[in-house]
Formats: structure tokens, sequence, C-alpha cells
């Protein structure tokens, strides 16, 4: 590890990302609090600013929270902490209160109602949105907040390299690197995990570059569980233009009657089949629809299949879908004429680091809220649109458990950094990321096998060996994917986001497999 070159720096909240769950957990703080919020790339690069569909919450008189209680049970396939679900969804109201008082202007109907869309896997329109580009205007409005509050300060570029703690083993803050390349410790009685998702460690994906998993390498160092790693949920519908991922095609086209067709010989649309997989058809759960496209796609030899959604008018389609209807024309495609290409990415994680609904891990001032953490709300595969809700939700429970605690002194404060070799060549570094994306690609996608798995853990188990001490990055996607390939051989059914072809389908499940992959 580079030499800390830097004064050590202290703050009494330290937020390590800026998307949504790690900005309402800042602005949910007492103004007394100093809060220091970090962001490894721009402030307004996240996965919450790139979320498309919107939020679920039961905001409709005629839909009830056991309801939406019953479509997470079963969209998680049985995995789900129904205490935990119950926690969450209860609280969608408030969250979407709170929203429109930081100045989110959600959709209305003429009547002056939110607007509610409908996504795969719900029982009724309980979808709160901002056209189809809800997740930017949420973080928008929210980094706004942030930026006029003289108590909270942003840090971009600048990422946590590794977690501090003291002689309790109770977390310090963490060491943070600047964009200059300097290095100092960043002290603090309180550190929150906000650090979203883990997309980037797959070759096709609908994450933003920062979304590396950083969050979790860091935290299981620092002695944190994490769980449910397998659970990877591929977006069944990305727009892949000759081979790869382009951007996201929301889920609510679906909610509004899109179809998925296999294309003819002339490239148009022919039979719909997901009638052929599921009685829902498109509006199954994410897991069932990506498995689906992904069968046919091995079946017919096809890299991508067809999104239909021309039954609606291109005045319509402007109105309720510009951000895809933008993200298909800078592609050549008009979706008022045309069919889009799509086929499935690596989008959500539904595990991760064991947390509390109010963020609290197992160690002591570490807190984890959003797509970092695992509370048990998703299960073996996420209900579309509860993910914003859990970090709005998380984020001001976490708060407010931190608002109700003394500020902490700390002693003896030491490194969870386990390697000092020398590190790889700054040549060799790119090449073994797009290596260990590809990895992941073709051994932990869609779909998965025992031998693959194994492959997989040994190739990773001669590139840990290797890297001594390497770049901080890769370091820790390293240390995430040997848990993640851990945790799907230790998951002897197919349930859920993990489909293994040599283990049976189990369709209600207990069990949860624990990562417990040697540092």
């Amino acid at each position: 590890m580079p030499p800390l070159n830097t004064p050590d720096m202290s703050t009494d909240v330290l937020i390590i990302g800026a998307g949504l769950a790690g900005l309402t957990v800042a602005l949910s703080l007492p103004d007394h609090l100093r809060i220091t919020i970090l962001s490894k790339g721009p402030l307004n690069e996240c996965a919450s600013a790139w979320a498309q569909g919107g939020i679920a919450a039961v905001l409709d008189p005629d839909d009830d929270v056991e309801a939406h209680v019953q479509d997470t049970l079963i969209a998680g396939a049985g995995l789900c902490d129904e205490t935990a679900v119950r926690r969450i969804l209860a609280q969608g109201p408030q969250a979407i209160d709170w929203l429109q008082a930081h100045g989110v202007c959600f959709d209305t109907e003429e009547n002056g109602r939110l607007h509610l869309t409908r996504e795969g896997g719900h029982s009724a329109r309980r979808i709160a949105h901002v056209a189809d580009h809800t997740g930017q205007a949420v973080h928008h409005s929210l980094l706004q907040a942030c930026a006029e509050r003289s108590h909270i300060t942003m840090l971009a570029p600048c990422r946590a390299t590794e977690l501090l703690l003291d002689g309790q083993r109770r977390c310090a803050g963490a060491t943070i690197a600047h964009a200059d390349g300097s290095q100092q410790r960043l002290l603090a009685s309180h550190t929150v995990l906000a650090t979203g998702g883990m997309g980037q460690i797959y070759a096709s994906t609908t994450n933003p570059d920062c979304a590396t998993g950083d969050g979790i390498a860091l935290a299981w160092r620092a002695g944190c569980t994490v769980r449910d790693l397998e659970f990877m949920q591929f977006h069944p519908t990305a727009l892949h233009i000759g081979g790869k991922a382009m951007g996201l095609v929301s889920e609510a086209l679906r909610g509004e009657g899109a179809t998925l067709h296999l294309p003819d010989a002339s490239g148009q649309p022919s039979e719909r089949f997901m009638l052929r997989h599921d009685e829902r058809a498109e509006l199954a759960p994410r897991d069932i629809v990506a498995r689906a496209i992904d069968t046919e796609m091995r079946a017919h030899s096809l890299s991508h299949v067809l999104l239909d959604i021309r039954h609606h008018s291109r005045d319509w389609l402007s109105r309720h879908f510009p951000a895809v209807m933008a993200l298909c024309a800078a592609h050549g495609i008009d979706i008022a004429t045309q069919a889009i290409p799509v086929a499935p990415c690596a989008h959500y994680a539904c595990g991760g680091v064991q947390a509390h609904t109010d963020g609290s891990t197992g160690v002591a001032g570490l807190l984890a809220v959003g797509e970092v953490a695992r509370t048990g709300l998703h299960g073996a595969n996420r209900l579309a649109s509860n993910s914003l809700l859990e970090c709005v939700v998380m984020g001001r429970a976490a708060a407010a458990r931190i608002a109700a605690q003394p500020l902490y002194k700390h002693s003896r404060i030491h490194s969870t950094y386990r390697n000092q070799d020398k590190g790889l060549s700054i040549k060799t570094l790119p090449e073994m990321h797009i290596a260990l994306q590809q990895l992941m690609q073709t051994h932990m996608g869609v779909v998965r096998g025992n031998h693959r798995l194994i492959a997989a853990a040994k190739q990773l188990v001669l590139w840990r060996a290797q890297w001594r001490g390497a770049d901080a990055a890769l370091r820790n996607q390293l240390v995430l994917c040997s848990l993640m390939v851990d945790a799907a051989l230790q998951r002897h059914h197919s349930v859920g986001a993990h489909c293994n072809l040599d283990w049976p389908a189990l369709e209600t499940a207990t069990a949860t497999a624990t990562a417990t992959a040697t540092a």
C-alpha cells in the first residue's frame, strides 16, 4: 500500500458513497454533526441516478401493503427475511413523502394524484416515477439539497481503500485515496457504507463504472459477514447493439404492454415466447424473464431477442419513456416503429454485507445501507423498484440510529490491509481486470454449472496468489469474486437468480449460503 502522505482528517459521520442511500443518510442526520461524503467518481455518476423505473410504494386505495409483501416474498423465491420485508415496505408512503419534501416531483394524473405504473412481479400499479428517469430526478434533488448544507462536505473523486479499526475492533473511519494519488486517514465516529452494487465485475452490465463491489470486500476484511452473493440479478432487457450492452431498457415498458419476440430471418419480431416459460409472460419476475431470454438465445444461436412496444403512439412513448427513446435513437432505433434488440445483463446484487434494516452490521461503528447491504428484503431475486425504496427507508433509519448514539473517541487505530508485497505492473492491471470480467460473465452468468464454478474458483486462487498487494480496486474485485463463486458452490439447489444446471430447482428454501473464502 502506498505510504500515507497527508495528515489525518476527522469527521463525525463518514459516508462512503454518494448514491440515493448515502445522500438520504446525510440529509436525515442532525445539522450539528459534521458529515463527509465520499464519491469515487463524479458526484452525478452512480447506479441510483441510472435507475429508470421508479419507487415501489402502496399509494393506491385499492392496493395494500400485504399484497406488496406477498409479491416481494414470491419474487424472492422463499429466501426473503419476512420481518425485514414488512418493516421496509410499510414505510413506502413515508419514503415518497420525504422525497417530495426534498424537491422530487413525481409524475401525477390530471386529478393531482401520483401516476403509478406497474412492473414485473407486482400484482398492482404501485410504482411512483418521474417519466422513465426516476433515479436521475431523485438523485439530482438530493444532491442539490446536500450541496446547500454547510455541515455536509462532499469529496470527489475520492475512494476508500480500506476500513480502519480501533483497539476495540470498532470501525474508526477509512483510508482514502485522492485523485492526485495522495492517501490519508479519515477518522470518523460513525462510518456508513453506501457503495452500491458490483455490476462492473461482469463484462456486460447496466451499471456505471463506479459499481465494482468495493464496499463488500472492505466490510468483509473488517470482519463483517456477507451473505447471498450468489444472487446476482440480471436485468432481462438491456439494449444490445453489436453484441454489447448499450444501456438499460426500463422494465416499465413491459408493465405497459411491451412483448418479447424471437427475430425472424429479416430481423423483424416473430414468435412471442414468454408464455411458453411462465403464465405471467412478460410480467414474470426478472430472474424468470432473464432465464427465458437466455434459453431462447442459446437455443436459436441469437445475440439478442426483440422487445416490441409499437402498439403505443409516438406521442405516448415520448411522454412516458423519453430516456429509452433517446437511448435507442442514439443507436439508430425508433421504438415507435421498430422493435428493440435486448438481452440480459448483470444488474443488481441481491446479497451483500449482512445488515439490519437500520444499517447496523456485525462491526460496531460501521453501517451498510442500500445495495451494498443484505437485509433480506430481496431474498433470491429482487422485486422491481423495491431497491430505491430500500435506500430511502434504510438511509433514514441509519441516520436515526446514529443520531441516538454519542460520538465516539477512538484509540489504537489500525489497518485492515493484509498484504504489503509489491504490486503488479501498471500494464498488467487493465489486462487482469478484463480477464476477471470475462471469467465472471462466462462462469457466474445467468445460468451456471458446477464444472464452470470450480474452474472459476481455481483460476481465482491463482490470480489472488499473483496480485500481491496490487491496485486496491483490483484487489477488492478479486476478493469479491472469490466470495461470490464460493457462495454459488455452497448453494446446492437452483433458486431465484442462482440457476445451476447441476442442481435441482427449489421453489422455496430457507437456508442461505455464507461466503467463507479465505483472504
